[in-house]
C-alpha cells in the first residue's frame, strides 16, 4: 500500500511537468508563432537601420549648420526663424505628435496600452515628418538632437510591426522599440535596457525586459554589422584622484542637479501652463515659431555658432580636453534648447543636455587645479543630464557606455544619484511623464 502511494505520488508529479512540456512543444511548432518571430525580428533590424541611417543623416545636418554659419552667419536670421515658424505650424496643423522630444509620446502610448492614441502618436506619417523636419531643424540651428526622436521612431516600427503581424502585446512592443531605439541612437545596448525599465515602465517585468531585451540585440547587432563598434563621444580617459575628485563630485551634483531641475521645470510650465497664461503661444504657432527662431538665431551669431545646432561635436572636444567653452555658453546653450522645445517644433534633448553638463563641468574643472577638466566635464555630463531625465541608472550607464571610461564608474553614479536626487527635491514628476500628460490629452482628438 504505501509503495503504491508512492508511486502513484511520483507519477503524478510528473504529469504536470509532461504537460508543460507537450504545452511548450505545441507552442514552439506553432506557425502563426513563429510569424510572429519573424515579423519581431525584422522589426528590430528595421529600427537599428533606422537609427543608423537618422544618425547619418543628423550628423550631416549638424555639418550643414557649420557650413552655413562660417559662410554667412547673419543668414540664420532668415532661415532660423522661417524653418521654426514653418515646422511649428505643420505639427500643429497636420502632424501633431511630432513635436518635440519624441519620447513623451512613447510614455503616453504605453501607458494607454496601444490602442487609438498609439496609433495616432505612433502613425507612419508622424514618424517620417518626425525625421525630415527634425533634420531640416538641425540643418537651421535649432538646438535640438536627434536621440529623444529616436525613441518615438523605434516604438512606431515596433508598434506598427505588432498591428502587422497581430501581437496583442503593444504596450511590450512600445517599451521594446524605444529601448532599441536608445540603444541604436549611442550605441548603447545596455543603456536601452535600463532606460526602459527605469525611465519608460518605471518597473520590473520579467516578460517585459525578455522582450526588451531581444529588441535590444537584435537591433544592436545590426547596428555593429553596418557601422561597427564605436563610442558615441570616442575614448575619454579622463584622470582623477583624491579629495579633489570627490569636490567635484559634490560640486556638479548640486550645480547640475539644481540646474537640471530648473530647466525641466521651464519646460514643462511652457507646455501645460493654464491657457489664459500661454494660451497665445499656442494659439499662433507661426508667430511663436518665428519669434523662438529668431532669438535662437541671435544667440547663435552671438555666440560665434555654438549655442546653435545639436552640439554634439563642442561636448565631444570637451571630453577629450581639445577645447574649453567660455563660462556664457552655458546659459546661453540652455536658453536655446528651452526656447527650441517651446516653438513646438521636433526634436530632442539629450544631445544639448549632455553639451551643457559638459561645459558646466568643464568651467568647474579650471577651479580644482588637481583634477583633469575632462573628467570634471564628463561628470557635469552625467549630473546634469541625471537631473533632466531623473532616471540615474539610465544616465549613469549612458555617459559610461558612450565614453569607455572604466575608471570613472563609481564617481559618476556617485553624482548620477545625487543630482537626480536633488532634482526630485525641486521637481517631483520626472520631465518626459509630465510631458505625456499633454498628450494623454489628446486621445479623443481625432
Amino acid at each position: 500500500m504505501r509503495f503504491s502511494k508512492v508511486r502513484e505520488f511520483r507519477l503524478g508529479s510528473r504529469l504536470p511537468w509532461r504537460a508543460d512540456f507537450r504545452r511548450a512543444r505545441i507552442l514552439w511548432s506553432s506557425r502563426l508563432l513563429w510569424r510572429r518571430r519573424r515579423v519581431f525580428l525584422l522589426g528590430a533590424v528595421a529600427v537599428g537601420l533606422v537609427s543608423i541611417g537618422f544618425a547619418y543623416v543628423a550628423d550631416a545636418a549638424q555639418d550643414y549648420y557649420h557650413r552655413l554659419f562660417a559662410w554667412n552667419a547673419y543668414a540664420l536670421l532668415l532661415i532660423t526663424p522661417a524653418t521654426f515658424a514653418l515646422f511649428a505650424y505643420a505639427t500643429k496643423r497636420w502632424f501633431d505628435g511630432a513635436q518635440g522630444s519624441g519620447i513623451p509620446q512613447a510614455i503616453a502610448a504605453r501607458r494607454h496600452n496601444g490602442g487609438a492614441l498609439a496609433a495616432k502618436l505612433l502613425a507612419p506619417r508622424v514618424t517620417i515628418a518626425k525625421i525630415l523636419m527634425t533634420t531640416l531643424a538641425i540643418a537651421a540651428g535649432a538646438s535640438i538632437g536627434r536621440e529623444g526622436p529616436t525613441v518615438q521612431i523605434g516604438a512606431s516600427i515596433m508598434f506598427l510591426v505588432g498591428s502587422y503581424a497581430g501581437i496583442g502585446r503593444q504596450p511590450g512592443l512600445i517599451l521594446a522599440g524605444s529601448a532599441a531605439g536608445i540603444a541604436g541612437a549611442f550605441n548603447a545596448p545596455l543603456a536601452g535596457v535600463l532606460f526602459a525599465i527605469e525611465e519608460m515602465a518605471q518597473s520590473y517585468d520579467r516578460r517585459l525586459s525578455s522582450l526588451v531585451v531581444a529588441a535590444v540585440v537584435i537591433s544592436g547587432i545590426t547596428t555593429l554589422l553596418l557601422v561597427g563598434d564605436y563610442n558615441y563621444f570616442g575614448s575619454v580617459d579622463g584622470t582623477a584622484k583624491g579629495w579633489s575628485l570627490w569636490i567635484a563630485v559634490v560640486l556638479c551634483a548640486l550645480i547640475g542637479g539644481a540646474m537640471g531641475a530648473v530647466f525641466s521645470r521651464l519646460l514643462v510650465f511652457l507646455s501645460m501652463a493654464p491657457l489664459r497664461w500661454l494660451g497665445w503661444m499656442r494659439a499662433r504657432p507661426l508667430l511663436t515659431g518665428a519669434v523662438c527662431g529668431l532669438i535662437v538665431a541671435v544667440l547663435a551669431i552671438a555666440t560665434g555658432g555654438f549655442a546653435g545646432g545639436s552640439a554634439y561635436a563642442e561636448a565631444k572636444l570637451l571630453l577629450q580636453g581639445g577645447a574649453d567653452q567660455p563660462w556664457w555658453y552655458v546659459p546661453a546653450k540652455l536658453a536655446a534648447t528651452v526656447l527650441s522645445s517651446a516653438s513646438g517644433i521636433p526634436g530632442g534633448l539629450f544631445s544639448p543636455s549632455l553639451s551643457i553638463g559638459a561645459s558646466l563641468g568643464g568651467n568647474l574643472g579650471h577651479l580644482l587645479p588637481e583634477v583633469d577638466v575632462g573628467a570634471v566635464a564628463l561628470l557635469g555630463m552625467a549630473g546634469y543630464f541625471a537631473a533632466v531625465v531623473q532616471a540615474p541608472l539610465t544616465a549613469f550607464i549612458i555617459v559610461l557606455e558612450m565614453t569607455d571610461d572604466a575608471g570613472m564608474t563609481v564617481p559618476l553614479m556617485a553624482v548620477t544619484l545625487l543630482a537626480a536626487g536633488l532634482s526630485r527635491l525641486i521637481t517631483p514628476e520626472p520631465l518626459y511623464h509630465a510631458l505625456s500628460y499633454g498628450f494623454e490629452a489628446r486621445k479623443h482628438v481625432a
